[in-house]
């Protein structure tokens, strides 16, 4: 089992930790993965830890499709990828959902399905350099031919010839998103949904669009990358109780009331009304009551929680998950303590 750094995205100021992320590449670890929101991005802080690193794959999980059109981002990864040392970029991306795209970056949700798709195909084209790029899509176009158009777009092949090779995975949440991810990306953003209780139904998702493909991937070159909070503690009621407030956040008020991913996500985990209730209390400003509300099942099951012999021992449901198509799972913020602990149990 591969293990990665989950920086996630910066609050009001940036803090790199780079001692933290140099140690991490000297434990072996495969990667570290930065974020994006509305604030700072996901790719400049890769550039900066790629610089100071040698080997430890850049990921980003996920940069926003609304921040960057096909072209910017193809640039964008490939330029990294050229600076870090080429095969170093793990290329995430997702949609974000629609109160981000539409009231950050002033743009319709419209139909992200079509448009993932779309933007997957033209990133692919412009990386594998075999023509100027043309491309007739549901939701994108190269040249551009809408209203506006000069009509003088002519199709355009990259200048850097930059390594054709970088995976594109999507970070995506529903059913039909996720077997199209295995339709037509190189790997899945399973964030924190992949868990021992649900690697089954969501590997199986992954197989049928790996189905749907032409050119011969199977589950074992498909990456497929989770989230795993790891937290060293004695009381673990006590610790159970310090992750309750981000997932209230996520669930009760990240997205719109009947728009919300991650609400949906708990309630396909068995928790339809507690999910109801953490989104109630949230948007009702009863932040504390809301995080309250989260049942201790919930985040234990998505979480390795406790003294070392307790995360010892629930560690195998986790590694035995690789059967299902788990590649890595990133740490999300770990202290020096989880690292080294994590380090020792993924070397088996």
């Amino acid at each position: 089992m591969k293990l990665g750094v989950m920086l996630f995205y910066s609050g009001a100021e940036i803090d790199i930790p780079m001692r933290r992320i140099l140690r991490a590449e000297e434990l072996g670890f495969d990667s570290v993965w930065t974020a994006e929101a509305y604030g700072s991005d996901a790719l400049t802080p890769l550039a900066y830890i790629g610089a100071l690193t040698k080997k430890i794959r850049l990921g980003t999980a996920v940069c926003q499709m609304a921040a960057r059109t096909p072209a910017n981002f193809a640039m964008s990864i490939q330029t990294l990828d050229a600076l870090a040392g080429r095969g170093r970029v793990l290329a995430g991306l997702g949609a974000s959902g629609p109160q981000i795209v539409e009231g950050w970056y002033g743009q319709p949700w419209g139909k992200p399905n079509f448009r993932l798709r779309d933007y997957v195909a033209i990133v692919k084209k412009i990386l594998q350099r075999q023509g100027p790029v043309v491309h007739e899509g549901r939701e994108i176009s190269l040249p551009y031919r809408g209203p506006g158009a000069t009509g003088l777009g002519k199709p355009l092949k990259s200048i850097l010839h930059g390594n054709p090779d970088i995976p594109i995975l999507l970070g995506t949440f529903t059913d039909v998103n996720i077997r199209m991810t295995a339709e037509v990306a190189d790997g899945w953003l399973a964030d924190s949904k992949w868990m021992p209780s649900t690697a089954k139904r969501f590997s199986g998702l992954i197989q049928e669009g790996l189905s749907r493909r032409s050119d011969g991937k199977t589950l074992a070159d498909f990456e497929i990358h989770g989230v795993l909070t790891v937290t060293i503690a004695s009381d673990v009621k006590q610790a159970l109780s310090t992750l309750k407030p981000q997932i209230a956040l996520y669930v009760g008020g990240m997205g719109a009331k009947d728009r919300n991913f991650h609400k949906d996500q708990m309630i396909a985990c068995g928790y339809p009304a507690e999910a109801d209730r953490i989104q109630e209390l949230f948007l009702a400003g009863r932040k504390e009551e809301a995080a309250a509300a989260v049942p201790d099942e919930f985040v234990d099951q998505q979480a390795l929680i406790g003294p070392p012999d307790r995360i010892r021992t629930r560690w195998k449901a986790w590694a035995d998950t690789a059967s299902w198509g788990l590649k890595g799972l990133m740490l999300n913020r770990p202290t020096d303590e989880a690292m080294e602990l994590m380090a020792k149990l993924a070397a088996g």
